[in-house]
This record gives C-alpha cells, sequence and structure tokens, in this order.
C-alpha cells in the first residue's frame, strides 16, 4: 500500500526543542510532527482516546502501560501538571501523540510544572503538530495498530521495521510489569462504629490506579494491597473480608496466576472488580475474552444497567471484552455498552460477586458509578454477618 503521510506543520516551539519525527504504524502509515525534546523514540500499541480533560490521569494510568496514545481533542496542556492528580509514582505510557500541545506556560493556578517539561522528565515519547483527526480515522477504520515514535532521520523503512517487530498484545501479560512487588497496607483512617464498622479487604493489583485506592478506602475498606500473581493461600492468612481486583493493562487470558486465585475465591468472599479484575473474574467463571478493534478509551460511554434500568455515563479504558456467549448459566451479564452492545458488567446469582469493565472511580471522568464502591462494602457486611 501506499503509505498514508501527513505534511509537517509549523508550531510556535519558543525555546523548547522540537525535533522532525513520525508515528509510523505496521500496516505503513505514518503521520508527521514534531518530537518533544529532541530524537525521542518510543514503540507500542497505538489508540486514541476521547477525554478533553484529565491528560495526567491518563498519562499515569498504569492500563495505558505500553501505549502510545493518541488524544483526540485538539489542544493538550494549557493547564500544567499537579503531582497530586497522578495515578501511579510515573508515567506510564510508552509515547503520546497530540495535534497541539500548549508550550507556553501553564496558566493554572495548582500547576507545578508544564506538561512538556513533565514529559521530558518522564521520559515519554511526544510527539506533536499531528494531523490526529486522520490518526483516529486510520485506527478506527485499520484497527488499533502497533507503531512507533521516531526521528525523521531514522528513516522510513528502518521506523516500518520496528513497528511490525513490536510484540502483539494479544497474548502479552503487561501486569506483571506494573503490579507492586511486594504487600502494603493502607488504613481507611476511619475510626469504626458500632453502625459503620470497618472491614478487611485484600486488593489484587494488577496495576490499580490512586484513585480507585481512595475509593475504597473512603467507603470503610482497611486494605492490604498484593502483587497480582500473589497465591490466594498467602492472601488468606491476612483474613480478608473481601477481595477486590483491580485495573491493569494487557491480555487477561495471559494472566493466569489470576485468573486462578481469582476462581479460589469465588463463592468463598465477596469479590468486586474493575476492568482488567472484571475480565480476569469473567474468565475465572468459564468464559472468554477477545480483543475490541481498537477498545473503549474515553469519558462518555453509556451504559445501561438491566437491574436498575439506569443509563451510567462511564469512563473506560481497555482494549479487550468478556464473550457473552461464552458464560456459563449463573453468571449475568447484567450491564451493557449502549455504543457497540459489549458487555459492561457481570453479576454472580449463586456468590457475591460482581465486576464492571468501566471504571467507576472515574479520574478523569464523571462519577455517576462511584455507587458501586459502597455496594462492594455492603456485600462484605452482608457476608460478615452470616459467616
Amino acid at each position: 500500500m501506499t503509505p498514508l503521510t501527513t505534511g509537517i506543520p509549523s508550531h510556535p516551539g519558543g525555546s523548547v526543542k522540537l525535533t522532525p519525527a513520525a508515528l509510523t504504524l505496521d500496516d505503513g502509515a505514518s503521520f508527521a510532527g514534531l518530537a518533544l525534546g529532541g530524537a525521542v523514540r518510543a514503540e507500542g500499541e497505538a489508540i486514541f482516546i476521547t477525554a478533553m480533560s484529565g491528560y495526567q490521569e491518563v498519562l499515569t494510568d498504569p492500563s495505558y502501560h505500553g501505549q502510545i496514545v493518541v488524544f483526540t481533542t485538539a489542544h493538550v496542556g494549557n493547564y500544567g501538571t499537579n503531582r497530586e492528580v497522578d495515578q501511579a509514582p510515573e508515567p506510564q505510557v510508552a509515547g503520546v501523540v497530540f495535534h497541539e500541545l500548549w508550550l507556553p506556560e501553564a496558566v493554572h493556578w495548582l500547576s507545578e510544572a508544564d506538561l512538556p517539561e513533565w514529559l521530558r522528565s518522564g521520559k515519554v515519547g511526544a510527539l506533536t503538530g499531528v494531523d490526529t483527526r486522520a490518526l483516529t480515522l486510520h485506527i478506527r477504520e485499520k484497527g488499533a495498530r502497533n507503531g512507533v515514535i521516531a526521528p525523521l532521520s531514522d528513516g522510513a523503512e528502518a521506523a516500518r521495521a520496528r513497528a511490525r517487530a513490536v510484540p502483539s498484545m494479544n497474548g502479552l501479560d503487561l501486569a506483571v510489569r506494573v503490579f507492586t512487588k511486594a504487600p502494603y497496607k493502607l488504613p481507611c483512617g476511619l475510626a469504626p462504629t458500632e453502625e459503620k464498622p470497618v472491614y478487611r479487604a485484600a486488593v489484587l493489583d494488577f496495576g490499580v490506579k490512586r484513585s480507585i485506592l481512595e475509593q475504597l478506602n473512603s467507603c470503610g475498606l482497611d486494605l492490604t494491597v498484593w502483587p497480582g500473581d500473589t497465591p490466594p493461600e498467602k492472601i488468606m492468612g491476612e483474613s480478608p473480608q473481601g477481595v477486590f481486583l483491580a485495573n491493569g493493562p494487557g491480555d487477561p487470558s495471559a494472566c493466569s496466576y489470576a485468573v486462578n486465585t481469582a476462581r479460589h475465591f469465588l463463592g468463598r468472599l465477596p469479590l468486586f472488580g474493575i476492568c482488567l479484575g472484571h475480565q480476569i473474574m469473567g474468565l475465572a467463571a468459564g468464559g472468554k475474552t477477545y480483543k475490541l478493534p481498537f477498545g473503549h478509551h474515553g469519558l462518555n460511554h453509556p451504559v445501561r444497567d438491566e437491574d436498575t434500568g439506569k443509563v451510567l455515563i462511564t469512563s473506560q479504558n481497555h482494549g479487550f471484552c468478556v464473550d457473552p456467549d461464552s458464560l456459563p448459566s449463573g453468571v449475568r451479564a447484567n450491564m451493557w455498552n449502549l455504543n457497540d452492545g459489549t458487555v459492561e458488567g457481570l453479576s454472580w446469582d449463586a456468590a457475591p460477586a460482581f465486576c464492571v469493565q468501566f471504571h467507576p472511580e472515574a479520574s478523569p471522568g464523571p462519577h455517576d458509578s462511584r455507587g458501586l464502591f459502597a455496594r462492594f462494602r455492603q456485600m462484605i457486611k452482608e457476608h460478615d454477618a452470616q459467616a
């Protein structure tokens, strides 16, 4: 095929060093722009996100680990960065592509560093001045593609060869790269009362976001966060009253260790899963997962809850999905994406367990579904009363 190449636009860089570069995909398409900070290189699966705010939360979300994130909103970076909104201690994306990156000084009073400075310090391969509309349409039509960000001086053939050599997301365990290497505790900080006791929950970390842990804490749960590959017997040594399966990157079918752990706890303790945790619970029940063409990445996905009849506007970030036709009896797909009809939630008839594909903590995004954390706590309370 004839490579699709966009022209390099002019860009007022000021004192910021910008180098002619391009995002080259494994199908040969190339999208030119200007790399931030010199001869920056990055490689990974290129996906697009429709969020119009919350760029720092996106760039530090471990669920995006190893991906090149393309922002569809035209203008990014004017309010700078603030460490209080980081979802992980450091940036997680392999690279990022903008139509226009704000290069002057940030204009928000809480900003601690300009976005270009933050990207450079985090060693994130950043490309600006790109025709992101053409790039997004290409991904929509061809599906998420592996790609590389590289200076034009590297040569087009070398870039295409590198893009084709990037490992496929299918079968790739990325969670093991981002979950904690040692367990740690996060007390909720609330004084227990007779009316509202504090319960103990184990968090299986596959790349958990800080805001998820904050939501679990705030609803009255003391947390022990475990590496995602921790054997269930070790977790039971801490006597948890509930188990939470976190978000994370990569192919859920590659996380057999997590599937086995979830299967061990199903029916024994209350379980709640989000994103990758949702997919792992679906696999643990005997279902299957598959890769979506270009995934769901944005802050305005409508989801219908069949149990309540309500439609929730949700924040989403995932490339894989549970196959509803593969689920055994007793496991219900009770939430559906109204854009494409894919599964967004599961509920168990005979076990205290549920999971959702979207992110109820948002960060960034709407708060329509934050009540799911309180639902998990209530499930623990009821199970504990019956024990």
